[in-house]
């Protein structure tokens, strides 16, 4: 009993999601509750690059970081940089409601994994957040 509680530990995957907006927090708890109940993905929040920076430092096992562009302190192309200088081989995607060429081609130039518009398509996002971290679906 107590070897199938570790294993199930080890499939526990963080993800870190990344957005200023207080809502986001609690919609991807109630959007993604079967995989956290069912502990396949525990999520992180964080309001700013800067925080973001600080939760990968404390979870150094973070799996997956989900970031929106705009933010205050540090936006979310600029994330992708230093996720790219600290934690090479990080996958990262973006959320953003402005999904022009443009934020996709800057998002994509900077290490980004994949781009997905806003309004968030929770059953699209699943898997891609299963792609990113090279999982069967």
């Amino acid at each position: 009993m107590i070897e199938q509680d570790v294993s199930e530990q080890e499939t526990v995957r963080k993800v870190l999601v990344v957005d200023d907006e207080p809502e986001v927090e609690p919609m991807f708890r109630q959007r993604m509750r079967r995989e956290i109940r069912a502990g396949r993905y525990e999520f992180l929040f964080a309001s700013s690059g800067v925080e973001a920076l600080q939760v990968l430092e404390a979870n150094p096992d973070v799996r997956l970081v989900i970031t929106d562009i705009n933010m205050p302190q540090m936006n979310g192309l600029v994330l992708l940089e230093r996720l790219g200088e600290m934690w090479p081989g990080l996958p990262a995607l973006v959320v953003s409601a402005y999904g022009d060429a443009g934020n996709v081609s800057s998002a994509m130039d900077r290490g980004a994994h994949g781009f997905v518009v806003k309004p968030v398509d929770f059953e699209g996002l699943r898997g891609t957040i299963s792609e990113s971290m090279g999982e069967e679906s």
